[in-house]
């Protein structure tokens, strides 16, 4: 490429960014600026895409994680022909824009993942590679390479230090993810100062500790050296590489360059003008774009489409050759589920004595599986406890990685065609691998943790629900009935927690056979997140001949049990472990002639959305005597019990000791819900 194009299009970059948030009156220059060269490299010689069909399924993925730099990403969208428009440009950050503040999945074509929150995007980028590596290997032939490519990202120095970023850059080191390839901002400039103040690390040796290939570019502006580098980075195929790029926040503003102070506002009208005028741009009028640079950046939609239509034709011969395997990978391209998945789900007989939900999840899982062959995930290095092993479907591992037990703690051997992804104990990461999975799509991902621990995640979680992945997080130990681990690892606010976020559906099944629908469900739900809440201890499996159909969970609750009249005195509702205590409490209230009806919620969020005559007949309005049973912190229940109910709930930590101790010193037991609606009916 002649080098007369490359600097006015590398400008055109730098001057889009600076013109928008110029407009705006808000936003981050600095790292545009900065990393133009960089973001032009990519987008002209490296990336694999298709501006005209930004999911065609075999595209590079691109991770903008220091997603504050957000008008880097829309420049490229914009110059290489994505249906950015130039005035979506120009409406940058203003409401309703396809151009927000932080790029936001799912609103702007070619934005793969939201970030913007430090260090996720770097995580999310690791579960791109993840998925892109299980795909590769179990719908791939010989010849037919028909999953085949990178994930690119660009990391800031805020990303680095972020704990997210070390969790996630030590499972890809460990995974040996060679088709992941990041570029590291090394401007030496945070949002208040240097980075000297707070970050004097040796990249280069902390990446190679983790198992990453890494190589220095000493001028980020030199775009042969930088050429080199990822070069060199797409034949390292046993390593993720960190390209770690000498780059100058503000590149080009003269009183700016290299200061804070072109990280997060505007430069100033003065500023820009000496900007421009350093560069040799135009001063008038904003947003220019000289003719050739936008015709050189537009030859990407002919490359794209040209290299879609390569890879097409190489489908159809592959669709031809293996025509079963192409259609269950078109399938899961698509995000559907095989039919007759559900089959599988077993139905648990009546138990008094029963078994943890936990227990019966695993159960379930393990049944399914077979049948969900893009259905892959793990835990934070607890699946003996949290009962997600896959058994016999082997473990995700590196085909060149070396163990003394060849056939991996699931059987099976290791490749990237297992589908136990073992994430160590690291759960931030783990969230924000699997919203990567999610994200790159053909991938039904699920991780698991104790409950107490998804505080660890939480920002994942919030991400997951903001994208509408479906991500399905299996929490164990849900309450304080764990027993003797203490208050350090019993929930207590944690439920309230999840609840308060926006689009994530919570499910606390109250036996196994709610266990079972709700694992249907969290399959089911494809556009949100799903987290499921589950005993450590038994709790009875309810004997549906007498009680209604767990079904009923599908819609958040359900008529458990009513008086045979159907005229109930007051309303029981419990959730989880709970529920048997309202079964139980309801049995001694009849003995005083007193009926009781009983609600299972598993599901605020599912009860939520049902029409208001269902809510209604399931807590009707005339009945005011309602009492909610869940141990766990009881903000929120007010809403579901009215002025005229109670709340039995814990507000204060647990306690160590053996689970039934704990819940009845805390008034977890049958006499005492009976006590507390005995009260509520001499009100």
């Amino acid at each position: 490429m002649s080098q007369s194009i490359e600097q006015p299009c590398v400008n055109a970059i730098r001057m889009l960014s600076v013109d928008a948030v110029e407009k705006a009156k808000s936003g981050h220059p600095g790292a545009p600026m900065g990393l133009a060269p960089t973001a032009y490299l990519l987008w002209t010689r490296f990336m694999k895409y298709n501006p005209r069909n930004p999911s065609w399924p075999d595209r590079d993925r691109f991770v903008l994680s220091a997603g504050h730099g957000s008008m880097l990403l829309y420049s490229m969208l914009y110059l290489t022909g994505y249906d950015v428009p130039l005035d979506q440009i120009k409406q940058f950050r203003q409401w309703g824009s396809l151009t927000p503040g932080h790029p936001e999945r799912e609103l702007t074509p070619g934005v793969e993942t939201t970030t913007g929150p430090l260090g996720q995007g770097f995580g999310n980028g690791v579960g791109m590679a993840i998925a892109e590596a299980y795909l590769a290997a179990r719908y791939n032939r010989l010849g037919f390479e028909v999953v085949s490519h990178f994930t690119y990202g660009i990391v800031s120095d805020g990303d680095l230090m972020e704990g997210v970023a070390s969790e996630a850059a030590s499972l890809a080191g460990h995974l040996k993810l060679g088709k992941l390839i990041y570029l590291y901002d090394n401007n030496h400039i945070s949002l208040a100062a240097s980075t000297d103040l707070t970050f004097t690390e040796d990249c280069a040796k902390r990446f190679e500790a983790y198992g990453w290939h890494t190589q220095a570019v000493e001028d980020g502006n030199d775009l042969e050296a930088l050429d080199r580098a990822l070069r060199a980075a797409r034949t390292e195929t046993a390593r993720p590489s960190l390209i770690l790029a000498r780059t100058h926040i503000g590149f080009g503003s003269p009183g700016k360059q290299d200061t804070f102070e072109a990280h997060g506002a505007p430069l100033g009208e003065e500023e820009v003008k000496l900007t421009k005028q350093k560069l040799g741009w135009p001063a008038e009028p904003p947003f220019f774009i000289p003719d050739e640079a936008l015709a050189h950046f537009r030859e990407s939609v002919t490359k794209g489409q040209r290299a879609e239509a390569e890879w097409k034709e190489r489908f159809s011969a592959y669709v031809r050759k293996f025509p079963a395997v192409a259609g269950e990978l078109e399938q899961a391209l698509r995000g559907e589920l095989p039919a007759g998945w559900e089959e599988s789900i077993p139905d648990f007989p009546a138990d008094a004595k029963g078994l943890a939900t936990r227990v019966a999840s695993g159960k379930v899982l393990n049944a399914i599986a077979p049948k969900l062959p893009t259905l892959i995930g793990g835990s934070a290095d607890l699946n003996p406890s949290t009962h997600t092993v896959l058994q016999k479907l082997g473990d995700f591992e590196s085909p060149e990685r070396t163990f003394a037990d060849s056939q991996g703690s699931a059987g099976g051997g290791f490749s990237y065609a297992g589908r136990n992804l073992h994430f160590g104990v690291r759960e931030h990461g783990m969230g924000a691998a699997c919203n990567g999975m999610a994200a790159h799509g053909g991938i039904i991902p699920f991780g698991s943790t104790f409950l107490i621990f998804s505080d660890y995640m939480r920002p994942s979680i919030r991400l997951a629900a903001l994208m509408g992945l479906g991500v399905i997080y299996v929490f164990t130990h849900d309450s304080v009935g764990l027993g003797e681990d203490g208050p350090t690892h019993q929930p207590i606010e944690q439920l309230a927690a999840l609840r308060a976020i926006p689009r994530l559906v919570v499910i606390r099944p109250g036996d196994a056979n709610e266990t079972a629908v709700a694992w249907r469900v969290a399959i089911e739900t494809r556009d949100r997140p799903v987290a499921l809440a589950l005993t450590r201890q038994n709790v009875p499996t309810l004997d549906r001949t007498q009680f209604a159909a767990a079904d009923g969970l599908r819609r958040g609750a359900y008529v458990l049990a009513d008086p045979p009249d159907g005229r109930p005195d007051l309303v029981l509702i419990g959730t989880g472990s709970e529920v048997s205590l309202a079964v139980a409490a309801r049995e001694k209230l009849s003995e005083r002639k007193i009926q009781a009806r009983v609600v299972s919620m598993p599901s605020w969020e599912l009860f939520d959305l049902q029409p208001k005559e269902y809510r209604d007949s399931v807590l009707p309005p005339s009945i005011k005597r309602r009492v909610a049973v869940e141990a766990a912190l009881p903000q929120g229940w007010h809403r579901y019990v009215g002025d005229g109910g109670d709340v039995i709930g814990i507000e204060r930590f647990g306690a160590s000791a053996p689970g039934n101790v704990v819940m009845e010193k805390l008034d977890f037991t049958v006499n005492h819900v009976v006590e507390r609606a005995l009260a509520l009916l001499e009100r």
